[in-house]
């Protein structure tokens, strides 16, 4: 058996599974694509989690897209953080051309045009329905490390949770924090002392600026109702296609205070939301996160902490997690360990360190009897990828030079007037884009502060004495001189004489008495 029947029949047993299948491409070796060989991805696997990386312009996003065509087929949801804003084009069908023919006739598979069902989602100013979460959703732990908060302060942001539950205070958006933190540390000074013990107004101030920096970066776009439902991301159509969920974060890749907060939110939620499902046919959810590189250079210590939390325990809440990033040294080790699919496009190597990071990046795929893959890896082309997957009993697959399927749907994103088409038709924008203030802590704090500033300025009749009777209050001018002892006494002269008068005249008054006269 020669070398390259070898090659075909390593493959074909690699890459042939007994459950369903997304079909990625055809393989490739010594350069040229062998008809009919299809590398196929187990859907049973890919909650076991995935990458995709590669240089600038090589294909990644995609990759990407024929990923989430393929689960949508086979009815399994998918959220698409699009950072770029180039895949909001999923939900038109794409257009045939003979590049597209060409391809797909090497590979030996039909290519049909297709749209996809999409919704838009936002955590900015950018179009779409609007995710948000209360602060109190969050709890004291998680909120502390979005502030990336000391233990001292965030033992602060405990108590104030626990002096809102006990006050029945709700806490839904940032200005609600803001304000217990100026009333505890003013009017509620004393309040917090008796019941929760002292509270350091340095520690509240830090707290403080943190929620500024906070909504510098337009968070309180986030903080607020109505709040977004999770199971709304697990949703499949009439045809039985899942819905592919696409958040548009075009305008936050310098705000990544904004980001982290919600992907601790959006991760924290699913994980606390889901039930346990074990090892499924199929999973519930992809999620794909796009540019992943900005997530790790900019994130918090919290986050990636929470990120390699989440990638170890989600799985079995049927929930799988993809990174694209240009380079597999972007993700963190301890998560890159947990990623079990991987697609690798084309590196480069401009210098010497570039040729050092490509022979650590061959090294974290298995090695192959019929590719060096240093060498593979820098000769790809444009839309060709190696790729490893896990099978069905959780093995590593061959590792596979792969040229890849064209999307079916439209690789471009959609224009101004269709993407306002697509919020007009959506179920979900009506559910969520009115912004709901109800009555919360920020409005009953201030109702109290202004009773108890008009409480000093109430007149002194209607106070109360320590004793619980009314307080004297203070005498006017007219009312002391009227009271005066000289005045009462001027006044009871004239009302005698008055009076004596008026009883003379109705001759009541009685003889008068003369005065003896001293002569």
């Amino acid at each position: 058996m020669g070398k390259s029947e070898k090659f075909i029949q390593k493959i074909k047993e690699s890459y042939t599974f007994k459950g369903e299948t997304i079909t990625m491409g055809g393989a490739i070796y010594e350069g040229e694509c062998i008809n009919n060989l299809k590398i196929k991805i187990p859907l049973k696997t890919l909650n076991r989690h995935g990458l995709i990386a590669g240089a600038t312009g090589t294909g990644k996003t995609k990759t990407l897209q024929v990923l989430a065509e393929g689960l949508s087929e086979k009815s399994i949801p998918v959220l698409l953080m699009d950072i770029k804003g180039d895949l909001s084009g999923i939900a038109k069908s794409g257009t045939n051309n003979p590049k597209i023919e060409e391809r797909h006739n090497k590979i030996g598979e039909p290519y049909n045009p297709k749209a996809f069902p999409v919704e838009l989602l936002t955590i900015s100013d950018e179009k779409g329905v609007r995710l948000r979460a209360t602060v109190s959703e969050f709890g004291p732990v998680l909120f502390s490390k979005i502030l990336e908060l000391n233990d001292t302060q965030a033992g602060i942001i405990s108590v104030i949770f626990k002096y809102c539950d006990d006050k029945g205070l709700p806490l839904l958006d940032l200005k609600d924090f803001k304000k217990v933190i100026q009333y505890i540390t003013n009017e509620g000074k004393k309040e917090i002392e008796e019941s929760y013990g002292k509270i350091s107004t340095s520690s509240t101030g830090i707290i403080l600026r943190k929620i500024i920096e906070l909504e510098q970066q337009k968070a309180d776009l986030f903080f607020g109702e109505k709040s977004f439902e999770v199971d709304d991301l697990v949703r499949i159509n009439d045809e039985g296609l899942g819905v592919i969920s696409i958040l548009r974060l075009i305008d936050i890749q310098d705000r990544p205070k904004l980001f982290s907060t919600f992907m601790l939110s959006l991760l924290g939620e699913i994980y606390s939301s889901f039930p346990e499902e074990g090892d499924l046919d199929q999973p519930k959810l992809i999620i794909f996160i796009d540019e992943a590189h900005l997530i790790f250079n900019e994130a918090s210590k919290a986050l990636l902490d929470q990120i390699e939390t989440i990638i170890k325990l989600i799985r079995s809440k049927g929930v799988g997690i993809f990174f694209c990033t240009q380079n597999p040294t972007d993700v963190p080790p301890a998560v890159l360990s947990q990623l079990g699919l991987k697609i690798q496009h084309a590196l480069r190597a401009f210098t010497a360190k570039d040729r050092q990071m490509i022979k650590l990046t061959a090294e974290n795929y298995p090695i192959s009897e019929f590719y060096k893959t240093d060498e593979m890896l820098t000769s790809l082309g444009i839309g060709e990828a190696a790729i490893s997957a896990l099978n069905e009993k959780g093995n590593p697959t061959d590792l596979a030079a792969t040229l890849l399927c064209a999307p079916k749907s439209r690789m471009d994103i959609l224009e101004e007037s269709e993407i306002n088409e697509l919020l007009a038709k959506s179920q979900l924008a009506k559910k969520y884009n009115q912004l709901i203030d109800r009555e919360s802590a920020f409005e009953m704090l201030s109702e109290k502060i202004e009773m108890a500033n008009r409480q000093k300025e109430i007149p002194a009749e209607n106070s109360v004495s320590r004793s619980g009777r009314p307080a004297p209050r203070e005498k006017s001018t007219f009312e002391t001189i009227i009271n005066s002892p000289v005045t009462k006494q001027v006044g009871t002269t004239i009302m005698r004489e008055v009076t004596r008068g008026i009883l003379g005249v109705l001759g009541l008054g009685g003889t008068t008495r003369r005065r003896k006269s001293i002569f």
